[in-house]
């Protein structure tokens, strides 16, 4: 199915409208009837993390689109801070609506899972194929150590760190090789080249300074956006899926915690020593499997 004549070209940079948010997406083209691929990112990553996959699913017939979620690279950032799951599923829907799909395949990274799997389970005649690497969200114990805290003081906890992540002022700095490095020493499982692609395309120059692109209250979730993220949701996916886990990863593997019971149709590939990034470090072995079950 591999065409070498189609060039590794750049994506076309397209964006579409949701609930008042310009948002940037990837369009890496595909002819007429092509079938369409989303590829999700993670919380605080962005669409240009799955260039290696976009590439090499665009040189096999496929039509990539990849998406920046709100409050993400070069999307707009919510004005309200809202990144609840529900928001980031509204978006998904509606770039899916824009792009004309009847049916589609999802690839998704961590935080993005989370964000497919509900589109999955809420239109299930929409996605023929789904993807989760490392993403579908919390372990069984930290939903216990959750619950033994309890909402109220969750609550309070999410009250407080939206106040100072509001309060403080966003980093700086002066050149990019110093987030740059920051990133790369906080990924250690990734190669100096993907730490320096990822990195560059995190940053954006403003007048005082290249900082994140990212918005700093993303990663604040409130306690009950996970809520929704229960059996229910699994239980409801029609689709065949695809899990992906490394035993470096921080969370727990979905074959051995309980929560494989709930995929009607799954199968789960798991890679020793990768972590959270497994389809950038273990990139061939994890396209391989990809190829096989698209």
């Amino acid at each position: 199915m591999t065409d070498p004549a189609i060039p590794d070209a750049e994506p076309v940079s397209r964006t579409h409208v949701s609930q008042g948010l310009t948002l940037r997406y990837l369009d890496w083209g595909g002819g007429d009837g092509a079938p369409l691929v989303v590829l999700m990112h993670g919380s605080r990553d962005h669409a240009r993390s799955w260039d290696w996959t976009a590439r090499a699913l665009r040189r096999e017939g496929w039509r990539v689109v990849a998406p920046d979620l709100r409050g993400h690279g070069d999307s707009d950032w919510s004005p309200d801070g809202a990144y609840l799951s529900s928001y980031h599923l509204l978006d998904l829907a509606d770039l899916i609506d824009a792009l004309g799909a009847k049916t589609l395949a999802i690839v998704a990274h961590s935080f993005g899972g989370n964000i497919s799997a509900r589109y999955a389970a809420t239109f299930p005649e929409r996605v023929n194929r789904l993807v989760l690497v490392d993403g579908i969200g919390p372990s069984p114990e930290v939903y216990e150590h959750w619950d033994r805290i309890g909402s109220p003081a969750r609550t309070r906890d999410w009250v407080e760190k939206r106040r100072a992540t509001a309060a403080k002022p966003a980093p700086r700095f002066a050149t990019v090789e110093a987030p740059m490095a920051r990133m790369a020493a906080a990924n250690p499982h990734l190669s100096p080249e993907q730490a320096a692609h990822l990195g560059r395309h995190s940053l954006r120059q403003f007048p005082d300074g290249w900082g994140w692109k990212t918005d700093p209250q993303v990663s604040q979730f409130p306690p009950e956006d996970f809520s929704a993220e229960t059996s229910a949701v699994w239980d409801a996916i029609a689709c065949p899926t695809l899990l992906f886990w490394g035993t470096a990863c921080t969370t727990t593997n979905p074959e051995t915690d309980g929560r494989r019971a709930h995929f009607k149709d799954h199968r789960t590939v798991v890679y020793e020593g990768a972590g959270h990034w497994l389809h950038h470090e273990r990139f061939d072995d994890f396209m391989a499997e990809l190829r096989n079950f698209l």
